[in-house]
């Protein structure tokens, strides 16, 4: 029997092929999310603020056990993410607090490596209250830094560290 329980999971698509993949998915009555953060880009004669793909190469698609073959058959869709030998699955909760960090005006960076566990905060003031999060050292600055869980990937978060409580 097919499982019909609507999880997050990450798909890796081809290079800088994110929006064309992401367009492709809502054609097709896919429930998907494309993190996008506002950058500003230099050219010979201009700048210009773009949309970019927060994570790149990344979606994040809603889906059930049984449209697994139809997103793999999307254009721009290169290969679901595994961890430990499963297709890796991203909680509600982290999505969710992925879509509120988008929403403030702060300035988000993404790390392409694992950082090491550290203490597990709550963020208890500010507009990330409410997430909870794990506090390193980065470049001797004490900052808070949002894992996802089971991507190899974690958000740098510029907040003070008077607005975190030790969980």
């Amino acid at each position: 029997m097919i499982d019909q329980n609507y999880i997050w999971y990450p798909v890796y698509t081809r290079s800088r092929a994110e929006k064309k993949a992401y367009k492709e998915l809502v054609r097709k009555g896919i429930n998907v999310y494309l993190p996008l953060k506002k950058t500003v880009k230099q050219w010979s004669d201009r700048k210009k603020i773009v949309d970019e793909a927060l994570i790149k190469s990344y979606l994040f698609v809603y889906i059930s056990a049984k449209e697994h073959a139809e997103v793999l058959m999307t254009n721009g869709i290169a290969r679901f993410l595994y961890f430990s030998g499963q297709i890796a699955a991203i909680p509600e909760q982290q999505i969710q607090d992925l879509k509120l960090l988008l929403a403030t005006d702060a300035d988000l960076e993404v790390f392409e490596y694992d950082i090491k566990p550290g203490a597990r905060v709550l963020i208890k003031a500010g507009p990330f209250k409410g997430i909870i999060a794990e506090l390193a050292s980065v470049h001797n600055k004490q900052r808070i830094i949002l894992r996802l869980q089971n991507m190899g990937y974690a958000i740098e978060i510029n907040t003070s560290v008077a607005f975190v409580e030790p969980l």
